[in-house]
This record gives structure tokens, C-alpha cells and sequence, in this order.
């Protein structure tokens, strides 16, 4: 028996997780090492709730829903509705819908689809970004194992949209079942004349292929993805040019989220109007939340853009475990920010968020009782972007290093004198200068913790 450390599995909701044989399950404090292999590895439960049902209508039931079961729900009628328009009409109604990416640039769905369809050359891709890395994340692995057609619908009108012929999906390595149901759900739309030549009788004809990355969190940035389907190792590109003209094999391509190619079936059935109901008028539209730490009832929640922070936790998730206060909540996951109780009435949407400076992100929240040393977890992140660090540019490179160094000596309650202000200047650094989303967000979290609790990062000699 050999035990490794593992990259993060989706499972931030059954914490501690552990791969068995390469499949998940949730690991119990009591279990020994060898119990764990041992034991017949099951698949984790997430649970799954919402003020708002249509992203998640038919997930939570820990079943995969098949083709024939999608299509008595609706499935694929959207695709039926956008072959009978022309491909701009659709895109004005993706634009119109206000639609923004919900893997967390939140840049206009629409305007990046306009973008690709007006681009020269020729092929087009389309490309779903599956590698769902985020520490904290699992809606995208929520959304593949229970309703993977929704996502392929979404593909596909994305694709008839923009005049693409050719589709990948790219999910991250760790996700063995998500990748088995995506293979399935494939084949079973191929079988059914909806992947292929001449689609439901139409003219338009298109394939799709799946790709697994290999554990890079680097490669969630799009133009490393790009980089890793095409065969080489997963480096961020420069920008300009940017992928809607110079994408995937320098071709124009639109690549989006999981839940945001999720969104689009549903955008061309419900109609604009009936969609804009939901959220606000800047951000309009249900969102998925993923729930996690010191919470009872950790999980997937869809809510109505603009619910508050206060109802998620203690409504949706039942309130703090064992009772304890409410001291933090990191939102964005590893890249964002800090919630602290005076933010707990703050509306989740893009705006709202945005107004106290905390990035909504792909939706993760992960909670912090007043129990929590805050110095562990931010040591982690620290950590966790220094070893995730491709190492291209060096502001990235040798900024997280530092960073790391510094957090190290705050977690052991020794902090240079120096270390406030050379932590500040590293972390605008990294945010200034690198050339990717990963440096630029690499200290947000940590200087959100020191905008709100500066006495974890002084000598202790400082605060007498």
C-alpha cells in the first residue's frame, strides 16, 4: 500500500476526501489507512438545494441523467429552436439574456460569442473548460456526473453560433467520473444523430473530443488549456491576441464554464424576458454556490443573483456547526476574498460583491468558525499557489516563493519587522506584473486578511 498526497478531488463538501483506486470517497478520522483500501469505494453524496431549480433541476438525485430522460424534460429542444434562426440571431439573444462567464472573468457571454463568429479563418472551435481546480469547487463536477447533456446542448448551439465545427472538452485529471459520464453522454448523442454529420437534418455537422489534463491548476487559464490540447505544456499566452481571434491552434475560438454553457438551453427556452427575471438587472440569472467548512449542511446551492451571504449559511446551510460564531467566509475561492460578519447582508451578485471588494468568482464559499486560526488556512494558500506556479514569468515565479516564506514565519508567530510591508509590495507585485490570472490573484486572499485582521501578521512585540 503506498499513500500520496493528492491534488484537490471536487469533494471540498465530504472533507476529508481521499482517491481509493483512483475513485473518490470520504475518508472518516477513524479509518485507518487500511480500512480505506479495504472498504468498496462509494461514490460521495453531494447534497444538492436552492431557492432556484433550473440549473439543478434534474441533479442531487445521484443518478446520471440519460439522453432519453433529458429529452422528456426538454432536452435539446433549445438546439431544435436555435437551427430554425440564423446563428446571429442567437447571439443577440445570448447578449440580450446578460449572460457573463461563470467561471469567474464574468466577461459577457455574448460579446465573447460575437467576437469568434466574427473572426477570419476557418476551422472554428468551441472548447469547454471542465478543469475545475479551484480549491473549494465542485458545481462543475456536480453538473458533468448528473446532467452531462445540458452541458453538450450548450456546445452545440455555442457552436452553430459562432460557425464551429469541432468541439473539445477538457476536464481535469482527477475527475475520473465526471470524465467516464462525459465519454457516455457523447456517444449516446452520437448514437442519436446529435453529434455527427447534418444534426437533427440540418446543415450543420459537428464532433467533439475529450481531453484530460494532467493535475496543472495552471491549466484552467484558457490559453494554457490551449496549450495543453495542442500537446505542449500548459504556459499562460500572452494577451493580445486573444482567443475569440487567435484561440485553440491559432484558430478563433470561444471557449466557456461548464455552468455557463449549462446556462444557455435554458436562456433560448425560458425566452430573455422570463430569464432576466432572476437576479438582478446587472446580473441576471440564478447562480451555483459551493458551500463548504464549518457549516451543517456543506453543499451545491442555486440561488437567484442577489440573495445575501446570511441566507446561504444559515438558512440553505442550516448554520454554523456545533454553534460556534461566524468568523469568516473565503469567497472566490483560493483567488478571492474575505467576508467578515458586517458583510453577511451583502447581495451575491457580481455588483454587490464587487462594491466591498470580494470577487464573486466561480461561486465557492468556504466557512470559518471563530475557532479557526485564519493563519493555517492562509499559510495553505500561500503554499498552494507556490507549488501551482508554472514558473513562466517571474513576478509569479519568485512572488509566491516569497510569499510563502513570509506566511511561513506568520504561522509560527514570528514575523520580521520587515514582513508587513515586503508582503503588501509582493503581493501588488504578483498582481501588477504577471501575465496571468494565477500571479494576479495569487496574494488576493492574504491581503484581504490583512486589510481585516492586521494583528495576524505583527511581531507580537508590535501589538503590546
Amino acid at each position: 500500500m503506498r499513500v500520496e498526497k493528492s491534488p484537490c478531488l471536487g469533494l471540498c463538501d465530504h472533507a476529508p476526501a481521499v482517491l481509493v483506486q483512483s475513485l473518490p470517497a470520504k475518508a472518516s478520522p477513524a479509518q485507518t489507512w487500511q480500512d480505506l483500501v479495504a472498504a468498496t469505494a462509494t461514490r460521495p453524496l453531494t447534497y444538492v438545494d436552492g431557492d432556484v431549480r433550473l440549473l439543478t433541476a434534474l441533479c442531487g438525485r445521484h443518478i446520471t441523467v440519460s439522453l432519453q430522460e433529458y429529452r422528456r424534460n426538454g432536452g435539446y429542444q433549445a438546439l431544435q429552436m436555435a437551427f430554425e434562426q440564423a446563428p446571429q440571431s442567437i447571439i443577440e439573444t445570448i447578449k440580450q439574456s446578460g449572460l457573463v462567464g461563470r467561471g469567474g472573468a464574468a466577461f459577457p457571454t455574448g460579446l465573447k460569442w460575437e467576437s469568434a463568429a466574427q473572426a477570419p479563418g476557418s476551422p472554428k472551435f468551441v472548447v469547454c473548460n471542465a478543469d475545475e481546480a479551484e480549491p473549494g469547487a465542485f458545481k462543475d463536477r456536480v453538473l458533468m456526473e448528473d446532467n452531462p447533456h445540458a452541458i453538450l446542448e450548450g456546445l452545440l448551439i455555442a457552436a452553430y453560433a459562432i460557425g464551429a465545427s469541432k468541439g473539445y472538452i477538457y476536464i481535469r485529471g482527477e475527475y475520473l467520473l465526471p470524465y467516464r459520464v462525459m465519454q457516455a453522454a457523447v456517444q449516446e448523442a452520437q448514437a442519436a444523430g446529435l453529434l455527427g454529420e447534418r444534426i437533427l437534418g440540418s446543415d450543420f455537422s459537428f464532433e467533439i473530443e475529450i481531453r484530460r489534463g494532467a493535475g496543472a491548476y495552471i491549466c484552467g487559464e484558457e490559453t494554457a488549456l490551449f496549450e495543453s490540447i495542442e500537446g505542449k505544456r500548459g504556459f499562460p499566452r500572452l494577451k493580445p491576441p486573444f482567443p475569440t481571434t487567435h484561440g485553440l491552434f491559432g484558430k478563433p475560438t470561444v471557449i466557456n464554464n461548464v455552468e455557463t454553457l449549462a446556462n444557455i438551453p435554458l436562456i433560448l427556452r425560458l425566452g430573455v424576458e422570463a430569464y432576466r427575471r432572476l437576479g438582478t438587472p446587472q446580473s441576471p440569472g440564478s447562480k451555483l454556490f459551493c458551500l463548504s467548512g464549518d457549516v451543517n449542511r456543506p453543499g451545491l446551492y442555486e440561488l437567484s443573483m442577489g440573495a445575501s451571504l446570511r441566507h446561504l449559511i444559515e438558512d440553505l446551510g442550516q448554520g454554523m456547526r456545533h454553534g460556534n460564531d461566524f468568523q469568516a467566509a473565503l469567497i472566490g475561492g483560493a483567488a478571492g476574498a474575505f467576508a467578515t460578519p458586517q458583510h453577511l447582508d451583502v447581495p451575491l451578485s457580481f455588483e454587490g460583491l464587487r462594491a466591498v471588494g470580494i470577487p464573486l468568482g466561480a461561486g465557492v464559499v468556504t466557512v470559518f468558525d471563530s475557532t479557526r486560526d485564519l493563519r493555517d488556512a492562509l499559510f495553505r494558500l500561500a503554499r498552494f499557489f507556490a507549488e501551482e506556479s508554472c514558473g513562466k514569468c517571474y513576478p509569479c515565479q519568485l512572488g509566491t516563493q516569497r510569499q510563502l516564506e513570509i506566511m511561513e514565519r506568520v504561522l509560527e508567530g514570528k514575523p520580521l519587522p520587515t514582513d508587513w510591508e515586503r508582503l503588501q509590495d509582493v503581493g501588488w507585485t504578483m498582481s501588477d506584473a504577471s501575465i496571468c490570472g494565477l500571479g494576479q490573484t495569487a496574494a488576493s486572499a492574504i491581503l484581504s486578511a490583512m486589510q481585516h485582521w492586521p494583528q495576524l501578521f505583527r511581531p507580537p512585540k508590535e501589538l503590546q
